[in-house]
């Protein structure tokens, strides 16, 4: 190892092109859309829960059948995702605090002092973990479909991006959305028959649900600001990944 090598590691300089986001099969998030840097479009979908022990026998039936039609109506591929992480209550200890200085009764605000203290404790020590549910609706270009096994393994060791591509993007990106569009609705509505409460993340929510991913231990300390404050890049797709 020469002496000018030795001299970059101390520094901790680093190449662009060791980047972790040139590894990455996403270019960007804009119009509530994630977009891949193929070309290829996604809209990710937050479905709720519910208790399917707790129903009546017509209403298990009712929701096994409007499922079967779901998947009966589904012409394209959709991919289920089951996200667990550690349960975040900083916005609800927020609101308890906010709402201690409301409060006039000085016993009432030492009881309140305890509860945020022992909801802290709980979640600290039992590690209370929280699951969401997503679908992810995809829709291709055309191009992307035609591409071999050899292309698809020349992008895979050459995950640069180019400007030509971007370029690209932006000429299908309106095309692509309306397709993609037409699919979500399918999905909302055939799950909603099934009593789920269906939304679609915003660009703000796809960037924070890949930060998290990413950065799951910094996301706990370090929240996103507002997206206003968030850097764009100049071609229209806003990311945010942090390098470790």
């Amino acid at each position: 190892m020469t002496k000018k090598e030795k001299e970059t590691i101390r520094k901790g300089s680093r190449s662009p092109h060791t980047s972790t986001q040139r590894y990455l099969q996403f270019a960007g998030a804009h119009d509530d859309t994630l977009v891949l840097k193929s070309g290829g479009v996604r809209a990710i979908l937050e479905i709720s829960s519910l208790n399917f022990n707790l129903k009546s026998e017509e209403e298990q039936n009712a929701i096994i059948k409007a499922y079967q039609n779901f998947l009966n109506a589904l012409n394209f591929p959709v991919q289920l995702l089951v996200r667990s992480r550690k349960l975040d209550i900083d916005n609800y200890i927020a609101s308890l605090r906010r709402q201690r200085k409301k409060l006039n009764n000085e016993l009432l605000r030492r009881q309140m002092d305890e509860y945020i203290e022992y909801i802290q404790r709980l979640v600290e020590y039992t590690d209370v973990m929280e699951k969401k549910f997503y679908v992810v609706v995809a829709m291709n270009p055309f191009r992307a479909e035609k591409k071999g096994f050899f292309s698809r393994f020349w992008e895979y060791i050459h995950p640069d991006d180019s400007i030509l591509a971007v370029i690209q993007r932006r000429k299908e990106f309106k095309d692509l959305k309306k397709e993609l569009d037409s699919r979500v609705n399918v999905v909302q509505t055939s799950l909603e028959n099934c009593s789920l409460t269906v939304k679609r993340l915003s660009t703000e929510k796809i960037i924070g649900l890949f930060y998290q991913a990413y950065n799951p231990q910094l996301a706990r300390t370090q929240k996103l600001g507002e997206f206003e404050e968030m850097s764009i890049a100049d071609s229209g797709e806003a990311l945010l990944v942090k390098d470790e």
